[in-house]
């Protein structure tokens, strides 16, 4: 009996991981977008306006934006408008978004233990390694420990869509 599989492919694993990454990453954004808007509804106006105070108090920004900021920054001298940083963010979202689902394409091409539990492993681990750790360690979100546990659940729940749609985009072009 002849096998008939093919030989591992990096460029292909790439492209199809690299377009897995960016659909999903649109993807992911329109699930947040809908729990969030799910979670809006169920708050009383009172509720809604006392989190909108704390949030202009604050004055934080998505870690997205930071970078994007930060990158301009460093390549111009100058922070970005408000504007620029409405487009800055998503541009961030996306790149990042892509690379990753580029890494996994590739990496899927060589191990299929990289695809295990339909993406939603490499999902979880994104989310592990990036929003848990790297992206507090560099000052870019606050730490785990001083986020709500619904906003905790609901960037991992996003992580497990970007995953499973990753695979889904990458084993349907791979």
């Amino acid at each position: 009996m002849t096998n008939h599989t093919q030989p591992p492919n990096l460029t292909r694993g790439l492209l199809a991981g690299a377009l897995g990454g960016l659909v999903a990453s649109w993807v992911m954004n329109l699930f947040i977008a809908a729990a969030m808007k799910a979670h809006e509804c169920a708050k009383s106006p009172e509720q809604q306006a006392r989190e909108q105070l704390q949030q202009n108090e604050d004055g934080s920004e998505d870690s997205t934006i930071k970078v994007a900021d930060t990158i301009t920054w460093l390549a111009t001298g100058q922070h970005l408008s408000k504007e620029g940083k409405q487009m800055g963010g998503p541009i961030v979202h996306y790149a990042f978004g892509t690379l990753m689902g580029a890494c996994y394409g590739a990496l899927a091409q060589y191990s299929k233990s990289t695809t295990a539990y339909a993406g939603t492993a490499f999902g979880t681990g994104l989310f592990i390694a990036a929003d848990e750790i790297i992206v507090p360690a560099l000052g870019l979100s606050k730490p785990p420990t001083q986020q709500t546990a619904s906003d905790q659940l609901l960037h991992y729940a996003a992580h497990l869509v970007y995953g499973a749609t990753t695979e889904l985009v990458r084993r349907y072009i791979a």
